[in-house]
């Protein structure tokens, strides 16, 4: 099962028409572009996949979408985000019928003065117990409303036989999990900004953003870590992790589809409310992308 989840995963964008719906030859050729890359998989419907934009028919659609079109030994994690528990066994059932690895789930953050460890704890246990696919806790107090997951919560979770780990997106604290969990417990940064550190902390590897722009470079990241190349390894993640701040930092989402545009994928504008990159800012992370 660790094993699965050790290497570089893509959390893979939502590409739309001009019209705002989801063009989904477009998702696909991105995806068979992925599968002659060294990525270990993809992160199906997380917070670059502008989950919370997409309607039910759509998330399903993007779901068999990728599935369909990844190499036969990727990995995929699908976002099971929903505020009820009832929603989320639901579609984390319709991905496992699917052929999802692994199901990621969020926290519910709409009744946030409400979601006490006690709460949250009987969510992931419920879903993970609904289902016979393994489930990822998904860490991210800036895409969770503010509820964020506590040490003692997520080692209760690792007690639970259908948890097998966490990616992280917060800003700090990923190495206090290390220290906290089980072996056999994997645990995957969630940003390049905490990517190299968690990995020489125990981290079994990273869901990237910039794994959808450029993939090659943070692979080749995660290879001199493992191979113990650790001086080009640090000089390549500073480098790695500038980049990071002015795409994914300075506009999120818009800014990885922008890199991903100014690299040959279908990147394209998100849905809105959100907007895309000015030209200003286009030309500007050109230049970030030099690295």
């Amino acid at each position: 099962m660790t094993e699965k989840l050790c290497g570089i995963f893509a959390p893979i964008t939502t590409p739309f028409n001009k019209d705002g719906s989801v063009n989904y030859e477009h998702l696909g050729a991105n995806v068979q572009r992925y599968a002659k890359t060294d990525l270990k998989g993809f992160l199906i419907l997380g917070s670059n996949g502008e989950n919370k934009s997409l309607r039910q028919n759509e998330k399903e659609q993007v779901v068999k979408t990728i599935i369909a079109a990844k190499a036969p030994g990727q990995v995929t994690m699908v976002g099971s985000i929903f505020e009820s528990t009832t929603e989320t066994v639901e579609f984390a059932k319709m991905a496992e019928q699917a052929g999802a690895d692994f199901i990621t789930l969020l926290p519910p953050s709409y009744f946030k003065s409400q979601m006490k460890d006690s709460v949250l704890l009987k969510y992931f246990t419920d879903t993970a117990s609904s289902v016979k696919t393994p489930c990822l806790l998904y860490k991210a107090p800036q895409f969770s409303g503010g509820v964020d997951l506590s040490l003692n919560l997520i080692k209760d979770c690792a007690g639970h036989p259908g948890i097998a780990g966490i990616k992280d997106s917060s800003s700090s604290g990923i190495e206090k999990i290390l220290l906290s969990v089980p072996e056999g417990f994997a645990v995957l940064s969630g940003s390049a900004n905490t990517f190299f550190t968690a990995m020489l902390s125990g981290a079994t590897g990273g869901v990237i953003s910039m794994a959808d722009y450029m993939p090659e470079k943070i692979t080749e990241l995660y290879t001199l870590i493992r191979s113990g190349k650790l001086k080009e390894a640090a000089d390549l993640n500073n480098r790695i992790v500038k980049c990071n701040i002015n795409v994914s930092g300075s506009w999120g989402v818009a800014g990885v589809k922008c890199a991903m545009d100014i690299c040959g994928y279908h990147g394209g504008a998100p849905r809105l409310p959100l907007l895309p990159v000015p030209d200003e800012g286009v030309n500007a992370l050109k230049r970030s992308l030099a690295i």
